[in-house]
């Protein structure tokens, strides 16, 4: 009875492992990083990128105000960096 239900259970791994490796085969072979819709919007964005350029006319520069935008918001994101934080206050508002 007992060399029974380990026959059982070998045959029962067995089969497992070979669905396991099947499974591990199949996704090999079909997954990739990119799906291929994915490439081709990719590949659409990347051509449009390239070709609008050339067609649309020239954009006169922005005024002078607004690229100090990217400006301050970079020494925003600076001083936040650097600021000194008090873990002590920041830890007794979760508990």
């Amino acid at each position: 009875m007992a060399m029974e239900t380990q026959l059982a259970r070998d045959e029962a791994r067995q089969r497992r492992t070979i669905s396991r490796k099947e499974q591990d085969q199949k996704n090999a072979s079909s997954s990739s990083y990119f799906s291929t819709e994915a490439f081709l919007m990719l590949a659409c964005v990347a051509v449009t990128l390239l070709v609008l350029p050339l067609l649309l006319p020239p954009l006169p520069p922005p005024p002078a105000l607004l690229l100090l935008v990217p400006v301050c918001m970079l020494v925003l994101l600076v001083v936040l960096a650097f600021m000194p934080s008090d873990v002590r206050t920041m830890a007794s508002s979760y508990l």
